[in-house]
């Protein structure tokens, strides 16, 4: 018997599959930014133990607000029940308890003013592990039996209270083998969930997009909207799978052909396939828009756009001065990693789900990275990233402190493999 258990053992962990990435599970919260009325928000739904019952969603705010009041809606998408409430941004999230009658597929509505957002999530709770039924059946039965084993050994019955005694041997190896093994079992979907499909997915086309702007030519100075409109390669429905990638469902980056004007805004879904978000330009000229986009099933992808402004220079801030990064090596190399160094000014908050971003942009445009500081302690961000090849890079480092999000702008000239 022994033998046999430590065999299924063995076929469990073999079979047994990684976790996919962008899972949400029971219980944890779901973190959205939104680039909405001129300013950064974080939306946080909290994730809820029991259905009917409550759920709190509260708005942090990474940049001056003020008494900035956010609409919120929750309906479900099943059966259309929706409850409404109002949340105000803050530093430190003031969460408003609002009710869900059940699990599944819901949208989240943010209004600010005449902007209005919908953001899809599904409310999910733990049904406990399917396992547990091994392992409180086989304690119950073990205690049964060892206990029908004394009362056999108490009346003089050998052979029948060891049979009984050595089923109740089986039922605890049985149920400790579980609580062992059960963090490498596959764990049971929670309730609204979404269903799984028969055949495994293997990967989505990515989406087609068209990129524009509303008005078609905008001018420096006034408010426009740059508009997104996804489409499914293969049937030509808009793209509504989105998946939250670093606490956003889209990462927009908006910089002018030089580099002197930058935004990294997180647009608005305001219906199926579309995302918009509202800016201003200071300056004519042309301007470049890359947008981070991930599917589920599917991988990350980076959208490109252009779009020309018109009119006179506005009155804008003042440029920042640029960054005085350490670099190592002190020259890049095409190809191998550069270890680059900043110093920050107060404390760092985490935003986007890290301390720091590193942005890097080609100086034509064509090129786009973004990768996420390394976790360093103290007052530096450090980060790592490989140039593709040699020239003149744009970029752009970002942290968050306790009332805005700090850019630091540089250059960075790379060199080719080879080159003294």
């Amino acid at each position: 018997m022994i033998r046999v258990l430590c065999l299924v053992a063995l076929l469990v962990l073999a079979s047994a599959t990684p976790a996919a990435a962008h899972v949400v599970t029971a219980g944890a919260d779901l973190r959205i930014a939104q680039t909405i009325a001129g300013t950064e928000l974080t939306v946080v739904i909290k994730g809820t133990a029991r259905v009917p019952g409550p759920l709190r969603v509260g708005v942090i705010a990474f940049q001056p607000v003020a008494d900035l009041q956010v609409g919120l809606e929750i309906r479900s998408v099943i059966d259309g029940r929706a409850q409404a409430g109002a949340a105000r941004a803050a530093k430190e999230p003031r969460y408003v308890q609002l009710r869900v009658e059940r699990t599944g597929p819901h949208e989240l509505r943010l209004r600010v003013g005449d902007e209005v957002a919908v953001v899809p999530f599904r409310v999910l709770v733990d049904r406990g592990s399917a396992w547990e039924f091994l392992i409180y059946g086989g304690l119950f039965a073990a205690g049964l039996l060892l206990t029908g084993g004394l009362l056999t050994g108490a009346l003089s019955r050998r052979n029948p209270a060891m049979a009984l005694v050595g089923g109740a041997a089986v039922g605890l190896t049985l149920a400790a083998m579980v609580v062992v093994l059960e963090p490498y079992l596959p764990a049971s979907p929670p309730d609204g969930a979404a269903p799984t499909a028969e055949t495994p997915a293997v990967g989505r086309p990515f989406a087609q997009a068209l990129m524009e702007t509303v008005p078609a030519r905008p001018t420096s100075g006034a408010e426009f909207t740059l508009r997104i409109d996804l489409v499914d390669g293969s049937t030509g429905r808009p793209v509504d799978d989105l998946t939250v990638h670093h606490e956003a469902l889209a990462h927009l980056v908006v910089t002018s052909e030089d580099g002197r004007y930058f935004r990294h805004l997180h647009p608005l879904r305001t219906a199926p396939g579309r995302l918009e978000v509202r800016m201003r330009a200071d300056r004519p000229g042309r301007y470049l828009a890359h947008a981070e986009l991930e599917r589920e099933d599917s991988g990350q992808q980076l959208i490109t756009g252009r779009f020309s402004v018109d009119g006179e220079p506005a009155a804008s801030e003042p440029l920042a001065e640029p960054a005085s990064p350490y670099l190592r090596p002190a020259v890049p190399v095409a190809g191998r990693p550069t270890t680059i160094e900043l110093g920050t000014t107060g404390g760092v908050r985490p935003w986007l789900g890290m301390a720091g971003h590193l942005i890097v942009r080609g100086g034509d445009g064509a090129f786009l990275g973004h990768v996420h500081e390394m976790g360093s302690p103290g007052p530096r961000l450090r980060f790592t990233f490989t140039f593709p090849r040699a020239g003149r890079y744009l970029a752009w480092a970002q942290y968050a402190t306790d009332d805005r999000i700090v850019t630091m702008p540089f250059t960075v000239d790379v060199t080719a493999p080879g080159v003294p």
